[in-house]
């Protein structure tokens, strides 16, 4: 499910430098973000994307953060790439690449007629946690955007197990937008993020961001829905019914809903007559 990468694709490495970032990259095309449109970028080393400057924060933030930048994290902790490990990038606007993204995004989002014009690769290839040097996690976010729509791809590979606080989904400008990746910030959870999926491909979760405010349900509007669950997980649970509520929520957001969208459940209790 990765995207080229490496050097054979010709991509850029980010200096192996521990909390480091890629210097600011230039878009070749503006990436509409959740009403933002931007033309610079940054690869922060320790798994995660910004816009107006570089990160060296190993510890990531909880998401909805309510804070001031836009965030895409793929896999947001205290990774190192000195030992071991290769982060880099690389952008296109022709060619194969272009091809096999409006392939995917038509596939995963059958309510669009897509056709990719820019495309950008990050890749975080088998890289280690600080400061275990032995271990080896691998994932990368895609970028792409055609027209008026942008979409964010999230590959995973192999992830190890770690102690250190995880994060993966993205976060905007006071959290009028965010997502987070069910069980992405459990670390003994991660390893599974190979398996999982919104998409039904294992190991890629799939998100349109290009709405902003244009198609904002207001906050007083509240929408009933009847749905039939069957889970393995025990939603007695409040961590499990926060999980299953995401999984329904960008079920509804692949749909045409906003995703500023807030989801609650009302636990009922049936009465036999």
């Amino acid at each position: 499910i990765f995207y080229p990468f490496g050097s054979a694709a010709g991509d850029t490495r980010n200096t192996a430098v521990d909390d480091g970032s890629s210097s600011v990259i230039s878009l070749l095309s503006p990436f509409l973000f959740f009403g933002r449109r931007y033309q610079q970028i940054y690869v922060n080393n320790n798994g995660h994307l910004t816009f107006n400057q570089s990160s060296s924060q190993f510890v990531p933030f909880s998401f909805p953060v309510y804070g001031g930048q836009d965030i895409i994290a793929g896999l947001w902790t205290d990774l190192d790439n000195r030992a071991r490990g290769v982060v880099s990038y690389h952008q296109y606007t022709n060619g194969s690449v272009l091809t096999r993204a409006t392939l995917d995004i038509n596939n995963h989002f059958p309510n669009l007629t897509f056709n990719a014009s820019w495309v950008f690769v990050a890749t975080w290839d088998k890289a280690a946690y600080y400061p275990v040097t032995n271990t080896e996690t691998s994932f990368q976010v895609v970028l792409i955007s055609g027209s008026n729509f942008s979409f964010i791809l999230m590959n995973y590979g192999d992830i190890a197990v770690t102690g250190h606080s995880v994060e993966a989904g993205y976060d905007t400008v006071n959290s009028t937008h965010y997502f987070v990746i069910p069980g992405s910030n459990n670390r003994s959870f991660i390893s599974n993020l190979k398996n999982s999926s919104n998409v039904n491909v294992p190991g890629r979760w799939a998100f349109r961001v290009d709405s902003g405010t244009t198609r904002n349900i207001p906050k007083d509007n509240v929408i009933g829905l009847q749905v039939r669950l069957s889970s393995f997980s025990d939603v007695t649970q409040n961590g499990n019914i926060e999980i299953v509520l995401q999984q329904i929520k960008q079920e509804l957001v692949k749909n045409g809903l906003p995703s500023s969208i807030v989801l609650k459940l009302r636990k009922l209790q049936k009465i036999t007559p």
